[in-house]
């Protein structure tokens, strides 16, 4: 395998829904169970062997195959019940492929749910000691690092108390910390960072960098594109457990947001299926150019015009109409509503109306942004805030920043502003 650190073939997962999948038994139900068994077809209804109808069979993961090479660090993406979980469950040794293998050279850390591998009744302190025997560690090794695993999942006050009496923050702090600094040669790591928060979530990206530079392997399972995007230079998307794409991660995340982000130029809605609340009720949605054209593709220069139209059912009514421009990845660009800076409204009859705001040209940075619309009313309950429609932005030869390199400009605006200069 040479300098591969994890090698997958054809590996395969199928799993049997609709019946009840027994647990871990205890010893009492593990002698019961036979005579209870040999008693149910003693009495046996020949109509039993008709199979339930509720019961199917789903592939988790079907037929993947990909190899990491010592010291990478790989992003795993993809929608919930694409595999991600599975395959790492199946890297880790909880649960056994129905197909297909996974040969993996080095020690392995997991780190795929809430006090996984810890024992209830232990405390923080006994928990590390039994986590590194379990990756074949030593006690001297272990001793060695324990004081910076209780620094760093800043739990001190709490090492001595059973993990069961810890909140779900805690045990992920400590779950985290144990994972990545008993030294394994491979860490894999589920989405349980979503857990703590900002700021370990931060730290806990820093370490999983610093776990990749000194050469061990990195699997990260996210749906946080932008850490993904920072942390791993390649990623493989799943979809429907098999391998959808495999590449440079600023590749296969564009791929994977572009797909599940709104493409249309304009939405128009059935009145029976459309947003609404009981004063007021959109009817459609479209982005228009400077030339009074319906698209989705504009310069960076032009003016960009969102128009909403909706009707309202009662007299009277002051509305507010909200857009919010977001990235794929669900960063807000910004917010804006028809009202003053007071947040004054005017009162407004029954009717169809059609509300327009315009983006300026050369405020947008290239690329793609997701338009949200909401209403609020004078009620407090309206239409809740909800994706309809992308835009792309583009360079053209006419554009303000046309002649300079895209790497002066990595934010998501990149507005032209007007410069004053005087000799002094």
């Amino acid at each position: 395998m040479g300098d591969v650190a994890i090698r997958v073939e054809n590996l395969s997962k199928l799993y049997r829904i609709g019946e009840h999948q027994g647990g871990y038994k205890t010893l009492r139900e593990a002698i019961v169970r036979p005579v209870s068994s040999l008693f149910r077809k003693q009495c046996h209804n020949p109509q039993s062997n008709i199979r339930n109808p509720q019961s199917e069979y789903i592939w988790a993961l079907k037929d993947i195959s990909f190899g990491v090479r010592r010291g990478e660090m790989i992003g795993i993406i993809g929608r919930n019940g694409a595999g991600k979980t599975t395959l790492l469950k199946i890297l880790s040794r909880i649960t056994e492929p129905s197909n297909g293998w996974a040969k993996i050279r080095g020690r392995v850390g997991s780190l795929l749910e809430v006090g996984t591998g810890f024992h209830p009744e232990l405390t923080g302190g006994e928990n590390i000691y039994l986590n590194g025997a379990i990756l074949g560690m030593k006690k001297a090794e272990i001793d060695r690092k324990f004081d910076e695993i209780v620094a760093f999942a800043e739990i001190e006050k709490f090492i001595n108390t059973p993990v069961k009496r810890y909140s779900s923050g805690m045990y992920v702090r400590l779950a985290f910390a144990v994972a990545a600094h008993l030294e394994p040669e491979i860490l894999l790591v589920d989405e349980v960072l979503a857990v703590g928060d900002v700021a370990f979530q931060k730290k806990c990206l820093g370490k999983m960098g610093d776990v990749a530079k000194e050469g061990r392997t990195v699997l990260f399972v996210s749906h946080q594109m932008g850490a993904v995007g920072q942390l791993c230079q390649r990623t493989i998307l799943l979809d429907d457990g098999k391998v959808k794409k495999d590449g440079l991660s600023r590749d296969v995340i564009a791929s994977y947001l572009m797909e599940n982000s709104p493409k249309s130029d304009a939405i128009e809605w059935e009145r029976e299926k459309a947003p609404k609340c009981d004063e007021v009720v959109l009817l459609g949605v479209r982005t228009v150019n400077s030339d009074g054209k319906v698209t989705a593709h504009f310069s960076s220069t032009e003016d960009i015009s969102i128009d909403i139209d909706y009707e309202v059912l009662k007299y009277d009514r002051l509305l507010r109409i909200w857009i919010r421009l977001s990235t794929p990845e669900g960063i807000d660009v910004f917010a804006a509503h028809n009202g003053d800076v007071w947040g004054n409204l005017d009162a407004r009859p029954k009717g169809v109306y059609k509300s327009r705001c315009i983006i300026p040209g050369n405020l947008l940075n290239t690329g793609t942004y997701i338009v949200n619309v909401a209403v609020g009313t004078s009620a407090g309950v309206g239409i809740p805030s909800r994706p309809v429609l992308s835009i792309e932005v583009t360079d053209t030869d006419k554009s303000a920043h046309y002649n300079y390199t895209s790497s002066y400009f990595s934010g998501i605006v990149r507005p032209k502003l007007d410069w004053e200069i005087s000799k002094i």
